[in-house]
This record gives structure tokens, sequence and C-alpha cells, in this order.
């Protein structure tokens, strides 16, 4: 039997980088496999590009611009995280060595113990991973290095925990901590199954997180407060008490019909942190599907589509575009659920949108919305 090739969407663009030599190549490439060509993730451009030697000896400019900006690999590349971010030359020349991703840090794990540099490795390949996004989405971000208010800089702790000394999963006043065990997958999948969860990732994780870092920074004290409030909530319910009943008696009957996990029932703060990792999932997840060429609709999946009267505001700006985003999402989780299950592998996306989690969904994004303009 003779298998044809679908073409792509006609809604899909091309790849998003491309060596020099035309083959299609991926974030975290340093070099291309085709042509061997040097390649680094350039920020402000988005993607990733080849690059070519200058006559300084650590510096490089871009193929793609003309000459003038020059940049150096970030001060990782040739640490066991292999960082292939790129810094702008003239950022350099204010002694800036690291990338904006690895200036977040603030605590890496001890690289002199035993089977912490792999882990680190992968953790930093989901935090670039975060922080790629974020900066696409067009979210305010910048390192604690750099902020004068305390609150608004951004810091990563990744620590191992020791005996006697426990290193918990969260957030506090923009340090974001992680336990470098949920960098191995059999820590990771014991825990998994200790807590009753369907999914646990390390990006999951970190967008988690970062969600917390974002209610602090674009939701409390703002105009966004009382809204918030409405949708998920009053935060004002006492935190540590929620969550202990939570842990105790699990989550309510019929929870799935107003949210997207059983931990985003434990507390508001916990709903939206919840949440806002799954609006950054299907938004980067529904994104590379519209890239590769994915298109849910020629699958023949019925899926009854999300209207209007689901969404938070009907009147923001780009509703529309929400909604399209959105059922493709839910389309295309569908297909890669069907894909998963034919390899014996479990649910690519184990969950169920209902509509008041679509209201939800649509208020992050319309948050997000306005940080663009």
């Amino acid at each position: 039997m003779e298998l044809v090739r679908a073409p792509p969407s006609a809604r899909a663009p091309a790849y998003s980088s491309r060596c020099r030599c035309g083959r299609p190549v991926f974030f975290r490439n340093t070099a291309c496999v085709a042509c061997g060509a040097e390649l680094g993730y350039e920020p402000s451009l988005r993607r990733v590009v080849a690059l070519r030697t200058t006559s300084d000896a650590d510096l490089y400019a871009v193929d793609a611009e003309p000459v003038g900006r020059r940049f150096k690999r970030c001060a990782n590349f040739d640490s066991p995280a292999r960082c292939n971010w790129l810094v702008a030359d003239s950022l350099r020349g204010g002694g800036t060595t690291y990338c904006l991703a690895c200036s977040l840090n603030h605590t890496i794990p001890n690289l002199a113990e035993p089977g912490n540099a792999a882990l680190w490795r992968r953790i930093e390949s989901a935090k670039c991973h975060l922080v790629a996004q974020l900066l696409s989405l067009g979210l305010p971000l910048e390192s604690w290095r750099d902020s004068h208010v305390r609150s608004a800089g951004l810091a990563f702790e990744f620590k191992r925990a020791t005996p006697g000394l426990p290193v918990i999963t969260g957030h506090d006043n923009g340090v974001v901590t992680l336990n470098v065990a949920e960098a191995d997958d059999v820590a990771r999948e014991r825990a998994r199954q200790a807590m009753g969860e369907p999914f646990r990732t390390l990006l999951g994780h970190l967008r988690h997180e970062i969600g917390h870092y974002y209610w602090d920074r674009l939701i409390k004290g703002s105009s966004w407060l009382e809204p918030f409030r409405a949708v998920f909530g009053s935060e004002s319910a006492d935190y540590g008490l929620a969550l202990a009943q939570h842990y105790r008696h699990g989550p309510p009957a019929g929870w799935q019909r107003a949210f997207i996990s059983a931990y985003a029932t434990s507390h508001p703060w916990e709903d939206w942190a919840e949440t806002w990792a799954h609006y950054l999932h299907m938004v980067d997840a529904a994104e590379t599907a519209s890239r590769m060429g994915i298109d849910a609709a020629r699958a023949g999946i019925a899926v009854r589509p999300f209207g209007a009267n689901a969404l938070w505001r009907r009147d923001w700006r780009g509703s529309d575009a929400f909604l399209e985003l959105l059922n493709d999402w839910v389309g295309v989780s569908a297909v890669m659920n069907e894909m998963c299950r034919s390899v014996g592998q479990a649910d690519f996306y184990p969950f169920v949108l209902s509509g008041p989690v679509v209201t939800k969904l649509h208020f992050i994004h319309c948050l997000v919305d306005e940080q663009r303009h």
C-alpha cells in the first residue's frame, strides 16, 4: 500500500526556523544535522538561527541579518545545561554573559553530586521553553538581578532535598522553587501515582508556578482583582486551611463541571494557577500543531465547538480568534489521545474542558492580551 502524504493545512505557516541549507531546525538545536552549521536561539527574533563567525573569535553574526548585530553564546553553553540561547554583544558590554533565561537562575543543584548535571539539563530545557513562550506572549519578564522592585523580578531555585531538609516546589514573592527530583522520571511517576494526578511534567510544574508569579504581578492590587474574584472566587479564603481540607477530603463531587483538575478545587489561587498552566499548554500545543500542518478537522473527529456563550467577555478584541484556537485545540488533543492509545501510551491530554473552564481560560486570554496592547 502506498502512503500518500497529505498537503499541510492552508492555515499552517511554514516551519518557523530553518537552517541556511533549508532544513527545518528545532528549539534546542545547537548544530544542523544536515550541513553542520552552528545554531543558536535568538530571543528577540523568537527563533533558532544559523550563525556565522566574525573577526572576533567568540562573536557570531546571524545569517539572516545584514552586518550589524553581534552575538555571544550564553555562558551556560559549555555547562551541562548546554543552553543554545544567544546574548547580544551590546548587552555583554554591560557585563551580561548569561542569556535572559539563564539570568533568572538564583540557585542550581550542586553539579558535583552524581546525577544532578543530567537532571539540571532537563530542567533548563523545560525552563527555556517556558521563557520563550512568555516572551512570545508579550508578558512582562525581568530577572531578579535587574529588577528594582523585588516582587517584580523573577528567580528560579532548583534544589535537591537532603535528609531532614525537604524541598517543596512552589512560588513565594517572585521566587519559583523546583525540587530537582521532579526531573527524575521514576521519582516524578511515583509522585504522580501518590498524588492521583493524571498529568505531571516538568514544564507543567513551571507553568503552574509561574501562574502564581503572574497573579502577584498582574492581578494583585490591580483593576483585574474584582473580575478575578467573580470568575475564580475570593483569594481571601484561608489558603493553608483550604489545602489541608483538600488533602484530607479530596475534591467535591462533580468538580469536573467547573474545574480543570481536582487540585484546582482546593483554593482560588490554585484554580488560577492550574488554569493558567493549561492556557499555556493549549496555546503552545495548538500553535505547534498548526505550524506542523496538523488539521484536526481533516481527521473526521466530531467535536461540538464552544460558542460565544462560554466566553468571559464576548466583546473582548480577538475573542473569535480565541474560540477558533480553543476549538482547534479540542480537536487536536482528541486526535493525539487516539494516537497515544494506538501505541499503548496514556492519553496525551487527559482532561475535558467544560463551559466554566473555558470562561476561566478566556479570562486569562484577555489578561494576557492586555499586556500586548
